[in-house]
């Protein structure tokens, strides 16, 4: 057996983290059953064009329940990469390109989902804890987390210069 060479033991493991939130696929679903009930009520009573605008919502809740009640972050090897469900609305930069991490708290109106606030674009599905992240061109955005401790030390960790890279 030989032993490991000098690189591999260098080498930092990949965070990979997924958040589910029970709230958010209940909060679709139940919204999706809403529009069922609805059209199933009032199917007799309804044009074709209400019909349809019931069935389609009730669809569009409901692939929002599965795609949105989930977000995945990765931090891999040179990129930080995130996605909601199982690829949704992908996003990935190059960890070269982040200047500082660091835990948040986010504020009671910014919400859940994926959309702009004061300090930048928000990805997230629950809670209020995330990571907020600022490039070196001075552009931010939000990583919602469970994880914000480990996620800003994976972040850190692979963002920085190594030690044979720092000047004196």
């Amino acid at each position: 057996m030989s032993a490991p060479s000098p690189n591999a033991l260098m080498t930092i493991p990949a965070y990979e983290h997924r958040q589910r939130s029970p709230r958010v696929l209940a909060l679709f679903s139940v919204t999706g059953l809403g529009a069922l009930t609805a059209l199933w009520t009032f199917s007799g009573q309804l044009a074709a064009g209400p019909r349809l605008t019931l069935a389609a919502s009730a669809l569009v809740m409901f692939v929002a329940a599965i795609v949105f009640s989930s977000l995945t972050i990765r931090v891999g090897e040179d990129r930080l990469a995130w996605h909601f469900g199982r690829g949704v609305a992908a996003k990935s930069i190059p960890l070269a390109a982040i200047a500082r991490a660091e835990p948040t708290t986010t504020g009671l109106l910014e919400g859940w989902g994926m959309h702009l606030t004061t300090r930048g674009w928000l990805y997230n599905v629950a809670g209020r804890q995330a990571v907020l992240i600022t490039l070196r061109d001075g552009r931010r955005f939000l990583l919602g987390s469970d994880e914000t401790e480990a996620l800003t030390q994976a972040i850190r960790q692979r963002s920085s210069p190594t030690p044979s890279t720092i000047g004196p």
